[in-house]
């Protein structure tokens, strides 16, 4: 039976050690006696010990394992490479899956976005904000809901990361900060972790970068000015804005 998931769901949603660990597993062959019987898939993956494994159709993190971490309810990478197993049976792994951006980047590259690429753009990034919702289930879903945290600012990133840069892209990307801001303030989002404090921050970081290579991006700051984020996030960019003023 073929999984409920993707790879590109595990990709964005599983902690980058724990994925990557699950690709080393998958392509060295330590997926052992695999087995679909139309609900779950079991395996035994060999590690430092041979671990069963069983991973449920729907959800890749539902299953077992008797590895340390699985025993403790904890999402293993023994877990992961058999739910990649599921979805690839043997078949190599694409060069663009085997990584994963957790952290935007500057791309450096001066430019805009044509008007389609524009509006595909905010589509995805809309849809990558919908997994950035707020938290009011029980704590036995808690960490699910981080999964849910980590996949969408691993989207963001993947997208803020091919940006080229442009007073337009800075534009997006200001306006897009201010969203998960007000997320973390009145959208009940449990950022606990940092997750998504972190990328805003991250994301920061770029827009200092823009202004270095663009300064006509500066002018996408002006948004900034008298807002109050719940971490000051905004400040280096409205002084870099302000300064830009003093300086014309």
């Amino acid at each position: 039976m073929k999984p409920a998931y993707t790879l590109e769901k595990i990709k964005y949603a599983t902690d980058e050690p724990t994925y990557k660990r699950a690709i080393g597993l998958y392509e060295s062959g330590k997926i052992k006696e695999f087995d679909d019987n139309g609900i779950t898939y079991t395996a035994t993956v060999q590690g430092t010990h041979p671990y069963k494994v069983v991973v449920h159709s729907k959800s890749y993190d539902r299953g077992r394992c008797n590895c340390y971490l699985g025993e403790q309810d904890i999402l293993c990478k023994h877990m992961v490479a058999v739910a990649i197993y599921a979805i690839l049976r043997g078949k190599k792994i694409p060069t663009e899956d085997k990584t994963t951006i957790s952290h935007p980047t500057c791309s450096k590259n001066l430019g805009e976005l044509s008007t389609e690429e524009l509006a595909e753009t905010k589509k995805v990034i809309s849809n990558a904000v919908r997994l950035i919702k707020a938290y009011s289930g029980p704590s036995r879903i808690w960490f699910a809901y981080q999964d849910s945290l980590r996949e969408g600012t691993n989207r963001l990133s993947t997208i803020v990361s091919k940006l080229p840069v442009s007073y337009q892209t800075a534009d997006l990307l200001v306006k897009l900060i201010i969203r998960l801001d007000k997320k973390l303030v009145s959208g009940g989002v449990d950022d606990s972790n940092g997750t998504v404090g972190g990328f805003i921050a991250e994301c920061v970081g770029v827009l200092q970068e823009y202004a270095k290579l663009d300064e006509k991006s500066i002018k996408a700051f002006k948004s900034l000015v008298g807002i109050s984020s719940c971490f000051d996030w905004e400040e280096p960019l409205v002084e870099i804005y302000q300064n830009s003023l003093k300086s014309n």
